[in-house]
Parts: structure tokens; sequence; C-alpha cells
């Protein structure tokens, strides 16, 4: 078998029509797997599973059961599902003096109890095989770093980390991984919708005066989606051009 060959796998990603999402699912249709592309965005969900040679499926998960349907509909449709990738997730930049309670509900909504509703459906279906691999989209921004505007984003992301190590104790044993990529300035279109003096002052605070690309982050999760990564669980990979590493502006130069 090729190292790190997903052939024969099937894989579900959420909030796959666009971005990091549709860069995890391009790099693991590469890598074999059947890619089931899980959106509320219909147009761009089905037009992206009709370039990878994929499936389309409707999912809203802020709907604990849109979620459970997504990954019963995977299972009817190929037997079983080896690989979810939970990555759907917003980041609305608001002020934590301008933001209320419904921003707050919102992207916690999203981002947290809609990773919580995908993990919980998949590793239970994983479960009475004996094998699963869960991947959640994570950020840099909450668990590591700030940034103004994003408190109620940093929180969701900082939450989905908690979540995910004691669920991969609870997995463990059944021969199902959960593990986390923290991507960091990923050119994607929401990245771009903040602005191009954004997009500026990001590159200078990466010390490869990058961005990284949707596939740099489906590389990881197709890593820790691989059978290969059978002993890794409850861990995260950054995935950020180094920017978490400067102690002073000297050593950006």
């Amino acid at each position: 078998m090729e190292l790190f060959s997903l052939q024969g796998q099937t894989a579900l990603v959420t909030g796959g029509a666009k971005g990091i999402g549709k860069g995890i699912a391009t790099v693991l249709r590469r890598a074999g797997a059947e890619v089931i592309i899980a959106d509320i965005d219909r147009e761009h969900g089905e037009a992206t599973a009709a370039v990878l040679g994929g499936h389309y499926q409707p999912l809203d998960v802020r709907v604990q059961d849109s979620c459970r349907a997504a990954i019963a509909a995977a299972v009817a449709r190929f037997g079983a599902l080896d690989i979810l990738c939970s990555n759907t997730g917003i980041f609305p930049q608001k002020t934590l003096a301008e933001m209320n309670e419904a921003d707050w509900d919102e992207t916690h909504g999203i981002n947290l109890k809609g990773t919580f509703f995908m993990v919980q459906a998949a590793a239970e279906a994983m479960r009475p095989r004996g094998y699963g691999r869960i991947v959640i989209t994570s950020s840099i921004t909450g668990p590591v770093t700030g940034f103004p505007g994003w408190s109620h984003y940093g929180a969701s992301k900082a939450g989905q980390l908690g979540f995910m190590r004691s669920a991969a104790l609870e997995y463990a044993r059944f021969g199902i991984t959960i593990n986390a990529v923290m991507p960091g300035n990923v050119l994607s279109e929401g990245l771009q919708a903040q602005g191009e003096t954004y997009l500026a002052q990001m590159r200078a605070a990466i010390p490869t005066h990058t961005l990284g690309t949707p596939a740099d982050i489906g590389y990881a999760a197709c890593f820790l989606a691989s059978r290969e990564a059978a002993y890794i669980t409850g861990q995260t990979i950054i995935i950020d051009g180094g920017q978490i590493l400067p102690e002073s502006a000297e050593a950006l130069l």
C-alpha cells in the first residue's frame, strides 16, 4: 500500500464548499478517498463536488438532526465513514464593546456546538467498526494568539481543543483518533474579505512573509486522517508559517 494513501476510504468534510474546507477536500481526494462535501451552501458545494468527482451533502451544523443525517447518508451510500474533517466555521469581526448575545451565540453555535454535533455523530458511527479518523479545524487565534474583534471566535476555537482532548480519550479504545489542525492566516475567501490592509499586516507578521493556502491545511489534515497516524490522538498541528515564533520585530527582518 502506498504511504498515506486513503484509497478505499470515505471522508466527509464539513464546510467543504469553499476556502480551507475545499483545500482539505481536494487533498483527501488526491490521496484516493471518496469525498463528501457537506455544506449549507448548495451552489458552491455542488460545484466543488463536481470538480473533485465527489458528492454533495446538505448540512447545517447548527442543527443536530442535520448533522446526524449527514453522517447517516455517508454510511448508507458508502457502507462506512472512515474520516470526518469537521471544518465549518465563521469569523465575523466585532469588538467586545459592540458584541451582543446573538453575536456570541451565532459564533459558538456554528464553531463549537457544530463541532460537538458532528464529532459525536461521526464517532458513534465509527465505533462499531473499531476505526476512524476525526480532524477538527481550530485556529491559532484563541488557543495561542488573540486579535482585536475576535474574542468570540477565539473562545470558540480554544473551546474546540478542550472538547477534542476529552473526546479523544473517550474514543481511543475504539480505534478512533481525534486531532486538530490550527491554521494561521490562510488566503481563503473569508480572509480576502478582510481587505488588503489586513492581508499586508498579516504578511508582515509572518516569518515566511507569505500567507498559507487551503492546500497547506489539507496536507496536515490528510496526514492526521491517514492509517499511519494511528498513534496520534488528542494533538494539534500548527500551520502558520512560523507566525507564533517571533519574540520581537527584529526576528521578522
